[in-house]
Protein backbone atom coordinates (compact mmCIF):
# COMPACT_ATOMS: atom_id res chain seq x y z
CA UNK A 1 0.00 0.00 0.00
CA UNK A 2 1.28 3.47 -0.88
CA UNK A 3 0.52 6.33 1.49
CA UNK A 4 1.36 10.01 1.66
CA UNK A 5 0.70 12.58 4.36
CA UNK A 6 0.73 16.29 3.66
CA UNK A 7 1.27 18.60 6.63
CA UNK A 8 -1.08 21.26 7.93
CA UNK A 9 -1.77 24.26 5.73
CA UNK A 10 -3.40 27.47 6.89
CA UNK A 11 -6.26 29.33 5.28
CA UNK A 12 -3.93 32.30 4.88
CA UNK A 13 -2.27 30.52 1.98
CA UNK A 14 -4.07 31.55 -1.21
CA UNK A 15 -2.72 28.45 -2.94
CA UNK A 16 -3.66 25.86 -0.28
CA UNK A 17 -6.36 24.11 -2.32
CA UNK A 18 -4.34 24.23 -5.55
CA UNK A 19 -1.34 22.82 -3.67
CA UNK A 20 -3.47 19.97 -2.34
CA UNK A 21 -4.72 19.17 -5.86
CA UNK A 22 -1.16 19.22 -7.18
CA UNK A 23 0.03 16.93 -4.39
CA UNK A 24 -2.81 14.50 -5.06
CA UNK A 25 -2.13 14.48 -8.80
CA UNK A 26 1.58 13.76 -8.21
CA UNK A 27 0.73 10.96 -5.77
CA UNK A 28 -1.68 9.36 -8.25
CA UNK A 29 0.69 9.68 -11.21
CA UNK A 30 3.44 7.92 -9.23
CA UNK A 31 1.31 4.84 -8.55
CA UNK A 32 2.13 1.64 -10.40
CA UNK A 33 0.68 -1.86 -10.51
CA UNK A 34 -2.01 -0.99 -11.08
CA UNK A 35 -1.85 2.53 -12.36
CA UNK A 36 -4.80 4.82 -11.74
CA UNK A 37 -7.31 5.26 -14.54
CA UNK A 38 -7.22 8.91 -15.76
CA UNK A 39 -10.93 9.42 -15.02
CA UNK A 40 -10.49 7.96 -11.52
CA UNK A 41 -7.51 10.28 -10.99
CA UNK A 42 -9.60 13.31 -12.00
CA UNK A 43 -12.32 12.21 -9.57
CA UNK A 44 -9.80 11.79 -6.74
CA UNK A 45 -8.32 15.24 -7.38
CA UNK A 46 -11.82 16.77 -7.38
CA UNK A 47 -12.63 15.06 -4.06
CA UNK A 48 -9.34 16.32 -2.56
CA UNK A 49 -10.23 19.83 -3.72
CA UNK A 50 -13.71 19.69 -2.17
CA UNK A 51 -12.62 18.18 1.15
CA UNK A 52 -9.70 20.59 1.58
CA UNK A 53 -11.90 23.56 0.64
CA UNK A 54 -14.48 22.46 3.22
CA UNK A 55 -11.79 22.01 5.89
CA UNK A 56 -10.46 25.49 5.26
CA UNK A 57 -13.85 27.15 4.96
CA UNK A 58 -15.79 25.33 7.69
CA UNK A 59 -13.29 23.31 9.69
CA UNK A 60 -11.14 25.84 11.45
CA UNK A 61 -8.73 27.02 8.77
CA UNK A 62 -6.13 24.24 8.84
CA UNK A 63 -6.02 20.74 7.44
CA UNK A 64 -3.89 17.66 7.03
CA UNK A 65 -4.32 15.66 3.83
CA UNK A 66 -3.62 11.93 3.79
CA UNK A 67 -3.73 9.81 0.65
CA UNK A 68 -3.52 6.03 0.52
CA UNK A 69 -3.58 3.64 -2.43
CA UNK A 70 -5.09 0.18 -2.05
CA UNK A 71 -5.29 -2.44 -4.83
CA UNK A 72 -8.77 -1.32 -5.99
CA UNK A 73 -9.28 2.00 -4.25
CA UNK A 74 -7.80 5.37 -3.37
CA UNK A 75 -8.46 6.73 0.11
CA UNK A 76 -8.57 10.49 0.66
CA UNK A 77 -8.64 11.68 4.27
CA UNK A 78 -8.65 15.28 5.49
CA UNK A 79 -8.22 16.17 9.17
CA UNK A 80 -9.32 19.53 10.56
CA UNK A 81 -9.73 20.98 14.06
CA UNK A 82 -13.54 21.33 14.01
CA UNK A 83 -15.71 18.63 15.56
CA UNK A 84 -18.70 19.65 13.41
CA UNK A 85 -19.47 17.09 10.70
CA UNK A 86 -20.20 18.12 7.11
CA UNK A 87 -23.90 18.33 6.37
CA UNK A 88 -26.10 18.04 3.37
CA UNK A 89 -27.81 21.31 2.54
CA UNK A 90 -29.65 22.83 -0.36
CA UNK A 91 -27.07 24.33 -2.73
CA UNK A 92 -27.16 28.11 -3.00
CA UNK A 93 -27.80 28.75 -6.68
CA UNK A 94 -27.78 32.54 -6.38
CA UNK A 95 -25.70 33.71 -3.43
CA UNK A 96 -22.52 31.76 -4.02
CA UNK A 97 -22.39 30.36 -0.47
CA UNK A 98 -21.91 26.78 -1.61
CA UNK A 99 -23.68 23.60 -0.65
CA UNK A 100 -22.46 21.58 -3.63
CA UNK A 101 -19.26 19.96 -2.33
CA UNK A 102 -20.35 17.41 0.29
CA UNK A 103 -23.22 16.00 -1.81
CA UNK A 104 -20.83 15.71 -4.78
CA UNK A 105 -18.22 13.90 -2.69
CA UNK A 106 -20.89 11.46 -1.50
CA UNK A 107 -22.02 10.78 -5.08
CA UNK A 108 -18.48 10.24 -6.38
CA UNK A 109 -17.17 8.07 -3.53
CA UNK A 110 -17.82 4.39 -2.89
CA UNK A 111 -18.05 5.35 0.79
CA UNK A 112 -17.53 8.40 3.00
CA UNK A 113 -16.94 8.62 6.72
CA UNK A 114 -16.60 11.29 9.37
CA UNK A 115 -14.57 10.26 12.41
CA UNK A 116 -14.34 12.46 15.46
CA UNK A 117 -10.85 12.47 16.97
CA UNK A 118 -10.41 11.96 20.74
CA UNK A 119 -8.11 14.98 20.90
CA UNK A 120 -10.68 17.15 19.10
CA UNK A 121 -11.42 17.76 15.46
CA UNK A 122 -12.39 15.20 12.88
CA UNK A 123 -11.29 13.24 9.86
CA UNK A 124 -13.44 13.29 6.73
CA UNK A 125 -12.58 10.46 4.38
CA UNK A 126 -13.70 9.18 1.01
CA UNK A 127 -12.98 5.83 -0.60
CA UNK A 128 -12.77 6.09 -4.40
CA UNK A 129 -12.44 3.63 -7.26
CA UNK A 130 -8.90 3.24 -8.53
Amino acid sequence: MNTMCVGATTIRSPTAVADARETARAFLEALRQPTVDPEAADTAVLVVSELVTNALRHGGGTYTLRLAAHPDTIEVAVDDPSSQAPRMRTPDLNGGTGGFGWPMVNRLARATAVTRQPSGGKTVSALLAR
